[in-house]
């Protein structure tokens, strides 16, 4: 009985799960993980900014640019400032939105291009277009980090009184700029009468 036993034994197959495959699975899971929260990310995050003033800030031009942007360009009408950068892929996935709204009119458009070398940041709006009314370089971050930047982008809806009214933090959907912000924008150029900036 123990030959028997020995012989069972020897004929059982042994499974062994290769190194090969367990790292290369692991990485994807947690690739998929990292994706989805980069996409996913909550757009309603709390940001003390909210309600309250746009800070002081000014910035030089994009290279390749003649405008830079600063507090008084956002003063007087109904606005989006949204916070990009050329290495970040999110906000390539966005940039087509932008376009159209650029295209439509309907609000103005301010970039704060976010920590980006200048000629990156050049050739990224010179390849996908320039919906941006006024960009401003924050090579630094240090005016990102007055806005309450987490990362980018990020997209605010600015108040004809120079306050934030609301903040995206993520890439913008479809759904988002037309089920969310457009209507808030509409709503803030109703109940306050613009005023061109000089």
């Amino acid at each position: 009985m123990r030959g028997a036993d020995k012989s069972m034994q020897q004929k059982r197959p042994r499974y062994r799960v290769s190194g090969l495959v367990v790292a290369p699975a692991v990485t994807f899971v947690l690739m998929a993980f990292f994706a989805w929260g980069l996409f996913n990310r909550d757009e309603a995050l709390p940001s003390a900014m909210l309600d309250k003033s746009v800070p002081e800030f000014s910035l030089p031009p994009v290279l390749g640019r003649d405008d830079g942007l600063s507090t008084q360009d956002l003063a007087g009408h109904v606005s989006m400032v949204n916070v990009f950068a050329s290495w970040c892929v999110p906000c390539r996935a966005e940039h087509p939105l932008f376009i159209e709204l650029a295209e439509i009119g309907e609000v103005p458009l301010y970039g704060i291009n976010y920590k980006d070398p200048p000629e990156q940041a050049r050739a990224w709006l010179d390849e996908l277009g320039d919906p941006y009314t006024r960009i401003g370089a924050d090579r630094d971050g240090r005016v990102g980090i007055e806005w309450g930047v987490y990362g980018v982008p990020e997209t605010y809806v600015i108040a004809a009184d120079g306050t934030i009214a609301y903040r995206h933090v993520g890439p913008i959907t479809r759904k988002v700029l037309k089920e969310t912000i457009m209507p808030i924008v509409r709503e803030l150029k109703s109940s306050a009468p613009e005023k061109v900036a000089q």
